[in-house]
């Protein structure tokens, strides 16, 4: 017997958590999650900020036009104008919620990040924005009744009824089966990091969502655009997790360079706006300083004890390395951070499947074109995520549904030692021949191997879909022969071919 609900979100990170509260009471929403509601998925390790134009002189179409810049005009212009316009009530949102921002002298802090023109980030707790985001929506969300926890649930299978999604097959922590129905479901599952061997994800971004809306029938767009971030903590000898930890963009934007090891500093013969570059040039440099033969390292030292209070996520991440940033070179790498395609939705949420809708990462509503513009994601994800529950809080609770479409796919399994092998080999995959560099030729052998990878697992394998996704991003970057934002494209068949991350000791 399936359990019946107005509201479906599968996703308990910002944009899940921003549906349903922003339901209002009015609908019977369940909120489906892989962990613990509202700490698993991204969300909570964000350490940017939120973008709106709320200081002087600045304006949300001064903060439109940087994101336009920023995506290289790819971006679907009215979604982009209506987030600009949206961020200003959303930080009154977030206030009224209890968000602590930081503040100077009773005044909202403002800081700059790449490709912005104005001051316009707000920060909570240095580097903490996220984690104390997600505070105020999951302590919001227990104060509301008619939202229902599925929490350490697997989405196994999106249900059908005559062509329309009218539910979500799940399977919880005992491996039963549990169906949810209701006339309206959304994915907000996060991203697909955790398909590279080197990401600041966790290891709930793995592209679920995406896989779960293609089986479906529901259309996907600009899967090309993986967006890496220039900056992640360098990975140890010994440290076999994919997840590293972010250095955050502010630390560039308060004054913090980055250099080889010789001390020499490199972004100023690539780009006027040297260390404040749009991500993507950022990267690539750190890339080709790979390829020489470089390591590339973070200088921070001129912010000393100042580093302490103003970024502790990132200094309390380096002294777990031994590493003391006020005095010492911190090694960076890039690493898989966003994801800038996802499913294909419209400017209400709404994916090409009736009844199946999708906010945040998982989605692709055009906001960030080729190119996310930082700081942009949080306020995409809350933005979208409330305007949707309420919209369909609008329409009032739905009618019963009597029946669905027999379940096609074969149940998840758990993970085995296999799929463990194969994810790692598909993670690497992803990372030397669909990185920040590639080239027709690599891509080319990359989806040959996703293709045999695919035919030797078993139905209902997880890292299957994690294949699929992989090899869906692979089509679709052949598919875009030129490069732009995100997706570089070199036509030399052996660039950077062995670049890859050095660990430290």
């Amino acid at each position: 017997m399936a359990e019946q609900f107005d509201l479906i979100v599968v996703g308990s990170g910002a944009a899940g958590l921003s549906v349903a509260l922003g339901a209002g009471g009015l609908l019977r929403v369940a909120v489906v999650s892989r962990g613990v509601l509202g700490l698993d998925g991204a969300s909570c390790w964000a350490q940017g900020g939120i973008a709106a134009a709320v200081g002087p002189g600045d304006s949300p179409s001064q903060h439109a036009a940087d994101t336009l810049h920023a995506g290289h005009r790819l971006n679907h212009k009215s979604a982009v104008r209506w987030l600009a316009e949206a961020a200003p009530d959303v930080i009154r949102w977030l206030l009224s919620l209890g968000v602590q921002f930081d503040t100077h002298q009773g005044r909202l802090t403002l800081g700059r990040e790449a490709a912005h023109s104005f001051p316009r980030i707000l920060h909570a707790g240095g580097d903490a924005t996220g984690a104390e985001v997600m505070r105020c929506l999951r302590e919001a969300m227990t104060r509301q009744p008619w939202i229902e926890r599925y929490e350490f649930c697997e989405a196994q299978e999106l249900l059908k009824r005559g062509g329309n999604v009218v539910g979500v097959a799940l399977r919880n922590r005992r491996g039963e089966t549990v169906r949810l129905v209701a006339p309206n479901v959304v994915l907000a599952t996060g991203g697909i990091g955790q398909l590279y061997r080197y990401t600041t994800n966790p290891i709930e971004a793995d592209g679920s969502g995406i896989a779960l809306a293609h089986l479906a029938g529901a259309e996907l767009a600009d899967l090309e655009f993986v967006q890496f971030h220039p900056t992640a903590l360098a990975p140890r000898a010994d440290d076999s997790n994919t997840q590293l930890p972010l250095v955050t963009e502010a630390l560039r934007g308060a004054g913090a360079t980055l250099v080889n090891e010789t001390g020499s500093r490199f972004m100023g013969a690539v780009s006027g706006q040297a260390e404040l570059a749009p991500r993507d040039v950022v990267a690539r440099a750190v890339w080709d300083q790979w390829a020489r033969g470089h390591r590339v390292f973070i200088d921070a030292r001129q912010m000393g004890d100042s580093l302490r209070s103003r970024f502790p996520s990132f200094f309390e991440a380096c002294k777990a390395r031994q590493i003391d940033p006020r005095v010492q070179f911190v090694p960076v790498v890039p690493a898989a951070h966003y994801h800038m395609g996802g499913i294909k939705v419209d400017l209400h949420s709404m994916a090409s499947l009736k009844g199946l809708y999708a906010v945040g990462e998982a989605a692709c509503t055009g906001v960030h074109g080729a190119n996310r513009l930082a700081s942009n994601s949080l306020l995409e994800a809350i933005a979208y995520g409330r305007s949707l529950g309420e919209r369909l809080a609008q329409r009032g609770p739905a009618q019963p549904i009597a029946a669905v479409d027999p379940q096609a796919q074969a149940p998840i399994r758990p993970l085995s030692t296999n799929d463990k092998l194969v994810s790692a080999r598909a993670q690497q995959i992803m990372w030397n021949d669909v990185g920040i560099v590639r080239t027709p030729e690599r891509l080319t052998q990359a989806l040959q191997q996703m293709h045999v990878m695919e035919r030797r697992l078993l139905p209902g394998s997880p890292a299957l879909r994690q294949v699929l996704v992989c090899r869906l991003i692979i089509e679709a970057a052949i598919k875009r022969s030129e490069s732009i934002g995100a997706h570089y494209v070199e036509n030399t068949k052996n660039i950077a071919a062995s670049a890859s991350p050095r660990a430290v000791a």
